[in-house]
Protein backbone atom coordinates (compact mmCIF):
# COMPACT_ATOMS: atom_id res chain seq x y z
CA UNK A 1 0.00 0.00 0.00
CA UNK A 2 1.17 3.53 -0.82
CA UNK A 3 0.09 6.54 1.24
CA UNK A 4 0.44 10.28 0.85
CA UNK A 5 -0.39 12.99 3.40
CA UNK A 6 -1.18 16.45 2.06
CA UNK A 7 -1.03 19.12 4.76
CA UNK A 8 -2.75 22.49 4.36
CA UNK A 9 -4.87 24.99 6.26
CA UNK A 10 -6.35 26.55 3.13
CA UNK A 11 -10.05 25.69 3.07
CA UNK A 12 -10.42 26.34 -0.65
CA UNK A 13 -7.57 23.96 -1.37
CA UNK A 14 -9.02 21.31 0.93
CA UNK A 15 -12.41 21.51 -0.77
CA UNK A 16 -10.80 21.45 -4.20
CA UNK A 17 -8.69 18.36 -3.47
CA UNK A 18 -11.60 16.51 -1.85
CA UNK A 19 -13.83 17.27 -4.82
CA UNK A 20 -11.20 15.96 -7.24
CA UNK A 21 -10.59 12.85 -5.15
CA UNK A 22 -14.29 12.05 -5.35
CA UNK A 23 -13.95 11.94 -9.14
CA UNK A 24 -10.59 10.19 -9.23
CA UNK A 25 -10.50 7.71 -12.11
CA UNK A 26 -8.08 5.25 -10.54
CA UNK A 27 -9.50 2.39 -8.42
CA UNK A 28 -8.33 1.17 -5.02
CA UNK A 29 -7.87 4.71 -3.75
CA UNK A 30 -9.13 5.80 -0.36
CA UNK A 31 -8.74 8.96 1.67
CA UNK A 32 -9.46 10.30 5.13
CA UNK A 33 -9.53 13.81 6.54
CA UNK A 34 -7.94 14.63 9.90
CA UNK A 35 -8.04 18.08 11.47
CA UNK A 36 -5.23 19.26 13.72
CA UNK A 37 -4.46 22.60 15.36
CA UNK A 38 -2.42 24.09 12.52
CA UNK A 39 -3.14 21.82 9.58
CA UNK A 40 -5.75 19.65 8.03
CA UNK A 41 -4.30 16.37 6.80
CA UNK A 42 -5.70 14.76 3.68
CA UNK A 43 -4.38 11.21 3.81
CA UNK A 44 -4.65 9.24 0.60
CA UNK A 45 -4.13 5.45 0.47
CA UNK A 46 -3.62 3.37 -2.63
CA UNK A 47 -3.81 -0.42 -2.50
CA UNK A 48 -3.53 -1.20 -6.18
CA UNK A 49 -0.55 -2.17 -8.30
CA UNK A 50 -0.43 0.73 -10.80
CA UNK A 51 1.75 2.97 -8.66
CA UNK A 52 2.73 5.28 -11.54
CA UNK A 53 -0.93 5.85 -12.40
CA UNK A 54 -1.68 6.73 -8.80
CA UNK A 55 1.14 9.28 -8.58
CA UNK A 56 0.16 10.69 -11.98
CA UNK A 57 -3.46 11.21 -10.93
CA UNK A 58 -2.50 12.93 -7.67
CA UNK A 59 0.10 15.07 -9.45
CA UNK A 60 -2.56 16.14 -11.97
CA UNK A 61 -4.98 17.09 -9.19
CA UNK A 62 -2.35 19.20 -7.43
CA UNK A 63 -1.19 20.80 -10.70
CA UNK A 64 -4.70 21.91 -11.62
CA UNK A 65 -5.19 23.12 -8.05
CA UNK A 66 -2.28 25.54 -8.52
CA UNK A 67 -3.48 26.63 -11.97
CA UNK A 68 -7.02 27.26 -10.78
CA UNK A 69 -6.47 28.65 -7.30
CA UNK A 70 -2.94 29.99 -6.90
CA UNK A 71 -1.79 31.77 -10.04
CA UNK A 72 -3.23 35.14 -9.07
CA UNK A 73 -1.68 34.84 -5.61
CA UNK A 74 1.69 34.05 -7.16
CA UNK A 75 1.41 36.99 -9.56
CA UNK A 76 0.74 39.27 -6.59
CA UNK A 77 3.73 37.86 -4.72
CA UNK A 78 6.05 38.41 -7.69
CA UNK A 79 4.77 41.96 -8.15
CA UNK A 80 5.17 42.78 -4.45
CA UNK A 81 8.79 41.61 -4.58
CA UNK A 82 9.89 43.02 -7.94
CA UNK A 83 7.52 45.92 -8.61
CA UNK A 84 6.50 47.15 -5.18
CA UNK A 85 6.42 50.80 -6.35
CA UNK A 86 3.15 50.42 -8.26
CA UNK A 87 -0.03 51.45 -6.46
CA UNK A 88 -3.02 49.15 -5.89
CA UNK A 89 -4.86 50.15 -9.07
CA UNK A 90 -1.74 49.69 -11.19
CA UNK A 91 -1.07 46.27 -9.67
CA UNK A 92 -4.62 45.13 -10.40
CA UNK A 93 -4.30 46.35 -13.97
CA UNK A 94 -1.01 44.50 -14.44
CA UNK A 95 -2.49 41.28 -13.05
CA UNK A 96 -5.33 41.58 -15.55
CA UNK A 97 -2.75 41.96 -18.32
CA UNK A 98 -0.96 38.85 -17.02
CA UNK A 99 -4.10 36.78 -17.49
CA UNK A 100 -4.70 38.31 -20.91
CA UNK A 101 -1.21 37.14 -21.89
CA UNK A 102 -1.95 33.65 -20.56
CA UNK A 103 -5.20 33.52 -22.55
CA UNK A 104 -3.89 34.95 -25.82
CA UNK A 105 -0.27 33.86 -26.13
CA UNK A 106 0.46 30.31 -27.31
CA UNK A 107 3.95 30.53 -25.81
CA UNK A 108 2.38 30.53 -22.33
CA UNK A 109 -0.27 27.86 -22.79
CA UNK A 110 -1.95 26.06 -19.92
CA UNK A 111 -0.39 22.82 -21.19
CA UNK A 112 3.12 24.23 -20.73
CA UNK A 113 2.34 25.39 -17.21
CA UNK A 114 0.68 22.10 -16.36
CA UNK A 115 3.73 20.09 -17.48
CA UNK A 116 6.03 22.17 -15.28
CA UNK A 117 3.76 21.70 -12.27
CA UNK A 118 3.08 18.03 -12.95
CA UNK A 119 6.76 17.15 -13.13
CA UNK A 120 7.49 19.04 -9.92
CA UNK A 121 4.72 17.34 -7.95
CA UNK A 122 5.33 13.89 -9.42
CA UNK A 123 9.07 13.92 -8.75
CA UNK A 124 8.40 14.94 -5.16
CA UNK A 125 5.53 12.68 -4.08
CA UNK A 126 7.11 9.66 -5.76
CA UNK A 127 9.73 9.68 -3.01
CA UNK A 128 7.99 11.54 -0.16
CA UNK A 129 5.02 10.61 1.99
CA UNK A 130 4.19 14.09 3.23
CA UNK A 131 3.57 17.28 1.27
CA UNK A 132 3.16 20.65 3.00
CA UNK A 133 1.16 22.33 0.23
CA UNK A 134 1.90 26.01 0.93
CA UNK A 135 5.58 25.39 1.55
CA UNK A 136 5.86 23.29 -1.58
CA UNK A 137 4.23 25.98 -3.71
CA UNK A 138 6.40 28.75 -2.27
CA UNK A 139 9.76 27.00 -2.26
CA UNK A 140 9.73 24.02 -4.63
CA UNK A 141 8.13 25.44 -7.76
CA UNK A 142 11.09 27.58 -8.82
CA UNK A 143 10.77 26.74 -12.53
CA UNK A 144 7.07 27.57 -12.43
CA UNK A 145 7.74 30.84 -10.60
CA UNK A 146 10.34 31.79 -13.22
CA UNK A 147 7.76 31.04 -15.90
CA UNK A 148 5.25 33.38 -14.24
CA UNK A 149 7.94 36.02 -13.57
CA UNK A 150 8.53 36.18 -17.31
CA UNK A 151 4.84 36.83 -17.84
CA UNK A 152 4.83 39.54 -15.15
CA UNK A 153 7.80 41.28 -16.79
CA UNK A 154 6.01 41.28 -20.15
CA UNK A 155 2.81 42.56 -18.53
CA UNK A 156 4.65 45.38 -16.74
CA UNK A 157 6.33 46.50 -19.97
CA UNK A 158 3.00 46.42 -21.77
CA UNK A 159 1.36 48.44 -18.99
CA UNK A 160 4.10 51.08 -19.04
CA UNK A 161 3.85 51.43 -22.83
CA UNK A 162 0.06 51.76 -22.64
CA UNK A 163 0.35 54.32 -19.84
CA UNK A 164 2.88 56.35 -21.82
CA UNK A 165 0.63 56.16 -24.86
CA UNK A 166 -2.33 57.54 -22.90
CA UNK A 167 -0.16 60.35 -21.51
CA UNK A 168 1.10 61.03 -25.03
CA UNK A 169 -2.46 61.32 -26.36
CA UNK A 170 -3.52 63.58 -23.50
CA UNK A 171 -0.56 65.89 -24.06
CA UNK A 172 -1.29 66.23 -27.78
CA UNK A 173 -5.00 66.86 -27.18
CA UNK A 174 -4.15 69.57 -24.68
CA UNK A 175 -1.80 71.20 -27.17
CA UNK A 176 -4.40 71.10 -29.95
CA UNK A 177 -7.15 72.56 -27.78
CA UNK A 178 -4.83 75.32 -26.56
CA UNK A 179 -3.79 76.62 -29.99
CA UNK A 180 -5.58 78.09 -32.98
CA UNK A 181 -5.90 76.42 -36.37
CA UNK A 182 -3.75 77.86 -39.14
CA UNK A 183 -5.68 76.32 -42.06
CA UNK A 184 -9.11 75.02 -42.91
CA UNK A 185 -8.53 71.65 -44.52
CA UNK A 186 -5.71 69.17 -44.95
CA UNK A 187 -5.99 65.93 -46.93
CA UNK A 188 -4.12 62.84 -45.81
CA UNK A 189 -3.68 60.26 -48.55
CA UNK A 190 -2.84 57.09 -46.63
CA UNK A 191 -1.63 53.91 -48.31
CA UNK A 192 0.43 50.86 -47.40
CA UNK A 193 3.31 52.17 -49.51
CA UNK A 194 3.41 55.61 -47.89
CA UNK A 195 1.40 58.65 -46.86
CA UNK A 196 1.20 62.25 -48.16
CA UNK A 197 -0.40 65.48 -47.04
CA UNK A 198 -2.16 67.89 -49.40
CA UNK A 199 -3.62 71.33 -48.75
CA UNK A 200 -7.19 72.34 -49.55
CA UNK A 201 -6.14 73.09 -53.15
CA UNK A 202 -4.73 69.57 -53.56
CA UNK A 203 -1.12 70.78 -53.51
CA UNK A 204 1.46 68.51 -51.91
CA UNK A 205 2.71 69.63 -48.49
CA UNK A 206 6.41 68.99 -47.98
CA UNK A 207 6.34 67.60 -44.44
CA UNK A 208 10.13 67.34 -44.28
CA UNK A 209 10.41 71.15 -44.30
CA UNK A 210 8.09 71.63 -41.36
CA UNK A 211 10.22 72.04 -38.26
CA UNK A 212 9.82 69.17 -35.81
CA UNK A 213 8.66 70.39 -32.40
CA UNK A 214 10.01 67.76 -30.03
CA UNK A 215 8.16 69.35 -27.10
CA UNK A 216 4.98 67.64 -28.21
CA UNK A 217 6.43 64.35 -29.32
CA UNK A 218 7.58 61.53 -27.09
CA UNK A 219 9.57 58.34 -27.43
CA UNK A 220 6.52 56.82 -29.09
CA UNK A 221 7.34 56.72 -32.78
CA UNK A 222 5.40 56.00 -35.95
CA UNK A 223 8.59 56.04 -38.08
CA UNK A 224 7.84 57.71 -41.42
CA UNK A 225 4.51 58.97 -40.09
CA UNK A 226 6.26 61.10 -37.45
CA UNK A 227 6.60 63.86 -40.07
CA UNK A 228 2.90 63.58 -40.90
CA UNK A 229 1.94 63.87 -37.25
CA UNK A 230 4.30 66.79 -36.71
CA UNK A 231 2.92 68.60 -39.75
CA UNK A 232 -0.66 68.16 -38.55
CA UNK A 233 0.30 69.43 -35.09
CA UNK A 234 1.99 72.45 -36.66
CA UNK A 235 -0.78 73.30 -39.13
CA UNK A 236 -3.63 72.37 -36.77
CA UNK A 237 -6.24 72.21 -39.55
CA UNK A 238 -9.91 72.54 -38.69
CA UNK A 239 -10.60 69.44 -40.77
CA UNK A 240 -8.38 66.49 -41.63
CA UNK A 241 -9.82 64.44 -44.48
CA UNK A 242 -8.23 61.00 -44.51
CA UNK A 243 -8.42 59.12 -47.80
CA UNK A 244 -7.97 55.44 -47.04
CA UNK A 245 -9.35 52.16 -48.32
CA UNK A 246 -7.44 49.86 -45.96
CA UNK A 247 -8.08 48.78 -42.36
CA UNK A 248 -7.10 51.40 -39.80
CA UNK A 249 -3.71 50.84 -38.20
CA UNK A 250 -2.23 52.20 -34.95
CA UNK A 251 -1.29 55.52 -36.52
CA UNK A 252 -4.76 56.20 -37.93
CA UNK A 253 -6.36 55.20 -34.63
CA UNK A 254 -4.00 57.60 -32.86
CA UNK A 255 -5.04 60.45 -35.17
CA UNK A 256 -8.67 59.66 -34.36
CA UNK A 257 -7.95 59.90 -30.63
CA UNK A 258 -5.90 63.09 -30.92
CA UNK A 259 -7.91 65.14 -33.41
CA UNK A 260 -11.31 63.64 -32.61
CA UNK A 261 -14.13 65.49 -34.47
CA UNK A 262 -11.70 67.13 -36.88
CA UNK A 263 -11.19 63.77 -38.60
CA UNK A 264 -13.27 62.88 -41.68
CA UNK A 265 -12.83 59.64 -43.63
CA UNK A 266 -13.31 59.30 -47.36
CA UNK A 267 -12.51 56.68 -49.94
CA UNK A 268 -9.02 57.00 -51.35
CA UNK A 269 -9.03 59.56 -54.20
CA UNK A 270 -6.66 60.15 -57.07
CA UNK A 271 -5.58 63.43 -58.61
CA UNK A 272 -3.75 65.04 -55.73
CA UNK A 273 -0.74 67.12 -56.57
CA UNK A 274 -1.81 67.81 -60.18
Amino acid sequence: MKSLCIKTNNKNSINYILSELENLKIENTYYVLKDFKNFTNIIIHYTGENIDDFYSEISSVLSYLVLDNYEETIFKKILSQNYFYFDKFELETIISICFEILDDNLDFSIDDRFIILFNSFYNYIYYKKKLFLTGFINFRLKKYFLFLENIVDIAVNKYIIEREYIEFISLLKYYINSNKSTCNVVHLLYTSSGSCLFDEHNNLIDTSKIKLDSTYLSDISFSENDYILNALLTLLPQKIIIHIDEPYDDFINTLKLVFEKRIIFEKKLLGFGK
